[in-house]
């Protein structure tokens, strides 16, 4: 028993068949069983005598008095065989669109729209080779104005999110947008489950945030983003959370936000977890980028969700660079992304923040390194980290900049030359500042507690003082130096 017969007999309890038995037991009966042998002596050809099989599915189709599930499952096949194996989809839409109008009442609606689903996935998946996109959409058309007529607009929506999801695939923008205002206006029906509206309005919105992370349109991205959180009506696939929030994660990754990227990979994974899906090891990957690039001190999989794939063979490469990044050992991260180029840097997301790394793991090497030092050489500085001289000076100047060196790098010499006196003295004027805040403090206590003491707002005035006044030990005072 193939997929359409296991799809037949699971569509079963749904209802009658439209059989008519006779009393005796005979007559109509025996007619399905002659009618049956004529359906599977027809499916054993399909392989070796296509044309021949074609010829006897027809048979079935047209000798059939009235539409029955017979005839239904001859014109499936007949539809696969035409588009599959013989490549005719322009027949094997004929033969599909006389099939729709076998859902009206010839079987039941459970097992039509299986077998809808079943052929729109063939004709949509690639099967039989190239699909243009005319024929696709002819094939999308008369489905769904099959499913107008039935007034079936559950199948409809279903239908149009399906072919959505083609054109994202196919990267058929124009089409997909045009798709998505259709679908957003069957969101504002009236007379509609809350719930349900709201969980197909996330389905949407997953096809378009997808859209708009894959044509960078990041300033449509984040609003549709934001609207999704708005969302409070609906039972969500993990599956559709799980895209809302990979593509929340990227956004706030281009916005150098890596604790909220973060947050929503961490999230994104759960939910692909949850759903079986195989992202999850694409985005835990994302997650433990995002972590490295926050400089967290927190291993990402020592959370309970993360911890069984620590040893997948797609992550000990990631879990090795975690190892190298918290040590700080820039050569060792460096070595592991060349000998994992597949699992990692073959990802055009994960390429695009790896310089980055590789720049902080840089910056806080080279921190380490000049600590000891009063002067160093550019060239010895740039061996040690194994790059260009240009490289190790645009490193020192920004770390000049950002104050984390105090120094300057004298050009002529191509050379760093720290400045340990003003960086002690910067210390020391630190120390004044807190010692002379300590001072103001005490004041401020004693003008307090003085007798007789009258001030206005914001005022600090000392006035009638007696002629005891009060002695302040300052010996207390902690010194600066």
């Amino acid at each position: 028993m193939d997929d359409d017969d296991a799809d037949y007999m699971q569509g079963s309890d749904d209802g009658d068949y439209g059989f008519d038995y006779s009393e005796d037991g005979s007559g109509s009966e025996s007619g399905n069983a002659d009618v049956e042998n004529l359906y599977y002596t027809a499916k054993s050809k399909r392989e070796d005598e296509p044309e021949q099989a074609l010829k006897e599915f027809r048979a079935i189709v047209d000798q059939e008095e009235e539409k029955g599930d017979w005839g239904f499952k001859a014109l499936k096949q007949s539809t696969k065989l035409l588009f599959i194996q013989l490549r005719l989809p322009q027949d094997a839409l004929k033969t599909y669109t006389e099939l729709l109008t076998y859902t009206k009442s010839a079987v039941t609606r459970n097992y039509s729209e299986k077998s809808i689903n079943n052929i729109l996935d063939y004709v949509g998946g690639g099967k039989s080779g190239p699909v243009d996109v005319e024929t696709l959409e002819k094939f999308y058309q008369a489905t769904k104005k099959a499913l107008v007529e039935a007034k079936n607009e559950r199948l409809s929506v279903k239908t149009n999110l399906k072919l959505a999801k083609l054109w994202l695939d196919r990267k058929e923008y124009q089409r997909l947008a045009k798709l998505i205002r259709d679908l957003h206006q069957s969101t504002v029906a009236e007379g509609e489950d809350q719930a349900q509206k709201g969980t197909q309005l996330l389905e949407i919105y997953a096809l378009e945030i997808q859209m708009y992370n894959e044509t960078k349109n990041f300033k449509k991205l984040k609003e549709i983003y934001n609207a999704s959180n708005s969302v409070r009506s609906a039972i969500p696939h993990p599956r559709i959370m799980g895209v809302i929030k990979e593509c929340g994660g990227k956004m706030w990754m281009g916005e150098r936000n890596w604790n909220r990227a973060s947050e929503d990979f961490f999230e994104s994974f759960r939910n692909y977890d949850e759903a079986g899906s195989p992202q999850r090891i694409q985005v835990l990957k994302y997650l433990v980028l995002a972590n490295m690039l926050m400089g967290s001190v927190v291993n990402p999989f020592d959370s309970q969700e993360t911890k069984p794939y620590k040893n997948d063979p797609q992550i000990t490469a990631m879990t090795d660079l975690v190892d190298a990044y918290q040590r700080r050992e820039v050569h060792s991260a460096e070595k592991i992304l060349r000998d994992n180029r597949s699992t990692i840097m073959d990802d055009p997301f994960i390429r695009l923040y790896i310089d980055e790394l590789l720049r902080s793991l840089r910056t806080q090497y080279l921190i380490d390194l000049i600590k000891p030092y009063t002067r160093l050489e550019l060239s010895f500085l740039a061996k040690q980290l194994n790059v260009e001289i240009n490289d190790v000076e645009e490193l020192l100047i920004g770390l000049i900049l950002e104050g984390k060196v105090e120094g300057r790098i004298d050009q002529v010499a191509m050379r760093l030359e720290l400045d340990r006196k003003h960086a002690l003295e910067k210390k020391r004027y630190t120390a004044l500042e807190k010692w002379t805040e300590a001072l103001e403090g005490v004041h401020a206590a004693v003008i307090n507690k003085a007798p007789g003491t009258t001030r206005g707002p914001g005022e600090h005035s000392i006035e009638n003082f007696g002629s005891g006044g009060f002695d302040i030990d300052t010996s207390r005072l902690a010194r600066p130096w």
